[in-house]
């Protein structure tokens, strides 16, 4: 078991950044969305071991949807949360998701939004967010399509709530 010594702030991370951190999994994205694009991310955290791998990454980009209503504001898009295969279940997304939201919280927008698998929402949930019940579509290289991942949302300031209705990204998923 690698001991986690330090978290870091990164911009952008390498293809081979990540490939550290996927290490060879397989499916490491649990085997839905794979086949989606993802847009990238502008700012990245990560936990990097004694040993000085990384262990675990997520990011941050700022993207802008639109609702049916016609109202349009932008979100603090939160993806890319990996924990290395060999170190689950050792509680590292917690500084990882908390360091990411401090950032997310100085980025500008009132609320984070992030794509997950049904069996992640109860994590994220820990972290005060909360499903978005509407459809939610964005952008693919063929076209707009429905996400096949659950939305959730999370305010980043006090008394913002997320208004009713479809929801259009309006770009690539993060």
């Amino acid at each position: 078991m690698l001991t986690v010594e330090e978290l870091v702030q990164l911009g952008e991370i390498t293809a081979e950044q990540e490939d550290e951190v996927v290490a060879g999994e397989h499916a490491a994205w649990g085997g839905v969305g794979e086949e989606l694009e993802w847009a990238e991310k502008q700012r990245h955290v990560a936990l990097r071991s004694a040993e000085g791998e990384l262990v675990a990454i997520a990011g941050a980009l700022i993207a802008e949807v639109a609702l049916e209503s016609g109202e349009r504001f932008q979100v603090v898009g939160i993806g890319g949360v990996m924990v290395t295969a060999s170190e689950r279940g050792r509680g590292l997304v917690w500084p990882l998701l908390e360091a990411l939201l401090e950032i997310a919280a100085e980025m500008g927008p009132q609320r984070a939004m992030l794509f997950c698998r049904p069996q992640l929402m109860a994590l994220y949930e820990k972290f005060a967010f909360a499903e978005i019940s509407a459809p939610v579509w964005a952008r693919q290289p063929q076209g707009k399509i429905e996400m096949p991942l659950c939305a959730m949302w999370r305010p980043l300031r006090e008394g913002v709530r997320w208004p009713q209705g479809r929801v259009d990204v309006q770009g690539l998923p993060f």
